[in-house]
């Protein structure tokens, strides 16, 4: 992690276009690193170094940080991703408005 100074607009969720069904959350935790957890999530999601770095950002200051929106499949395989190296990391389907 560079030691420059960093703008972030804190907040809960980053997600992504469409109709989602689910969500990942990343919880932090005391073993990783952010390298790990950058690495990780750029490996999971295909997102940006920045974007990643965004959500290791505020996993680390709010707790946890909505990684991806999206289908259940996809939120899965995502998931397991994120778990490869033990990240703590939950499913949470998302209730619509009927």
């Amino acid at each position: 992690m560079s030691t420059r100074d960093l703008t972030l607009e804190i907040t809960d969720t980053l997600i992504d276009s469409g109709e989602p069904e689910a969500k990942v959350i990343l919880f932090n935790d005391d073993y990783h690193t952010f390298d790990d957890v950058i690495f990780q999530v750029v490996k999971a999601c295909d997102y940006s170094f920045e974007r990643a770095e965004q959500i290791a950002m505020i996993v680390h200051f709010k707790g946890k940080c909505t990684v991806i929106s999206s289908d259940f499949q996809t939120c899965q395989e995502v998931a397991a991703v994120l778990s490869e190296i033990d990240l703590l990391v939950e499913i949470e389907p998302i209730e619509t408005e009927k």
